[in-house]
């Protein structure tokens, strides 16, 4: 269960002049206009086109992924004057935000792309369009209740998605990562929380605690972590995510049936001094699935506090987690308290790697392997 963590879109600008036909919607990069109101034949006031510019601020993207989405598949301005600058209108903009939920559920490029043309849109000015996440249209696999399924033979977008994410020309490298996992690193790219957390909650739905973290967290947290070593940028986006995923594993603990009664507990602790606890809320809620009982002690725990928790809990065990050789400390265990009955001591966590444990002190390598073992523990020690 280890891993290697490191250490919403720009606000439209207001629009002035509500009275006025012309209503100045924003300036693009040559200080003209970027979109005027227009009277149809039939006297309706049109919806403004947007410049590239004006459009990647909102959905919070680069204008060279735009231009990129209209070269390679066709998804740019519907209407087009030679020599004037590239405006796009409410149904393009529409089909754009199609493309990009399909993006963060996991779809590849070309299939996101096929999945946004295909779409019936409603008239302009008659509200968000068919299939739109948050519409509660039921348009199949649009949804955000679960995960898209659209048909497609690999591309070569497809493959290179295989190993890279990107958006706006920051990437995260995943090689043979889940759909879901990409669509992941994309919402942590864009900073999207709400979406990152939808994305874990729908995994775990289809696929388990255990499967989620595995094939869909910890790729994304590895692969941010190796960002932020071979260019130092990154930490607020695993920040981000690991908010995220904690929300969402603590929310499924909270729902878990009750504990078994009486069980003795697992105390689950960070060393001192160490402030990643992630894998311990994520090992939490599997332990509460499988209904044995656990105390959450968060993390950078100071010794006494630790050992007055035994003292007071009579745990069945502890697991101490520490991520980096320097929270490592052996003497932690051998400091813990004895008690009747007594309890078995855990190292979990890559600071463990090289340490040389003290006689009794077992190491959790996988979060599967740790919550079997833990779990068996639980067992024993109630029946007894």
């Amino acid at each position: 269960m280890t891993t290697q963590p490191v250490p919403q879109h720009a606000p439209d600008r207001a629009v002035p002049g509500h009275g006025e036909r012309a209503a100045r919607i924003d300036a693009d990069e040559h200080g003209t206009p970027e979109g005027r109101m227009r009277d149809t034949p039939s006297g309706v006031v049109d919806t403004p086109r947007l410049t590239v510019a004006a459009v990647a601020r909102r959905l919070g993207i680069a204008p060279a992924t735009l231009r990129t989405w209209d070269r390679r598949y066709g998804l740019g301005p519907s209407a087009h004057t030679p020599g004037a600058h590239r405006r796009y209108g409410a149904a393009d903009i529409a089909r754009l935000e199609l493309m990009q939920q399909a993006l963060l559920q996991g779809a590849t490029p070309a299939e996101a792309a096929r999945h946004a043309l295909a779409a019936t849109l409603p008239e302009v000015g008659a509200g968000r369009p068919v299939g739109v996440p948050g519409t509660g249209a039921a348009e199949p696999g649009a949804g955000v209740g679960g995960p898209l399924l659209l048909a497609g033979h690999p591309t070569d977008d497809e493959l290179d998605l295989g190993a890279r994410v990107r958006v706006g020309g920051r990437v995260l490298r995943l090689p043979g990562a889940s759909r879901r996992a990409r669509g992941v690193g994309r919402a942590a790219l864009s900073m999207d929380a709400p979406a990152v957390r939808r994305l874990v909650d729908e995994g775990i739905e289809a696929d388990g605690l255990i499967r989620t973290w595995n094939d869909v967290v910890r790729p994304v947290l590895c692969a941010v972590a190796e960002r932020w070593e071979s260019s130092g940028a990154g930490v607020e986006i695993e920040h981000l995510v690991s908010e995220a995923v904690t929300a969402v594993y603590g929310a499924r603990s909270l729902a878990a049936a009750r504990p078994v009664p009486d069980a003795r507990p697992i105390l689950l602790a960070g060393s001192p001094g160490e402030w990643h606890h992630l894998p311990l809320a994520v090992l939490g809620a599997v332990l509460a699935e499988r209904r044995v009982a656990y105390r959450p002690l968060g993390p950078n725990l100071p010794l006494d506090a630790l050992v007055a928790a035994v003292r007071r809990t009579a745990p069945a065990a502890v697991v101490l987690w520490a991520q980096g050789a320097a929270t490592a400390d052996p003497g932690l265990f051998a400091a813990l308290p004895r008690t009747r009955p007594r309890f078995r001591s855990f190292a979990a966590g890559p600071g463990w790697t090289d340490a040389a444990l003290p006689a009794r002190t077992g190491r959790l390598g996988s979060l599967t392997s740790a919550a079997d073992e833990l779990t068996d523990l639980a067992l024993i020690t109630h029946k007894n």
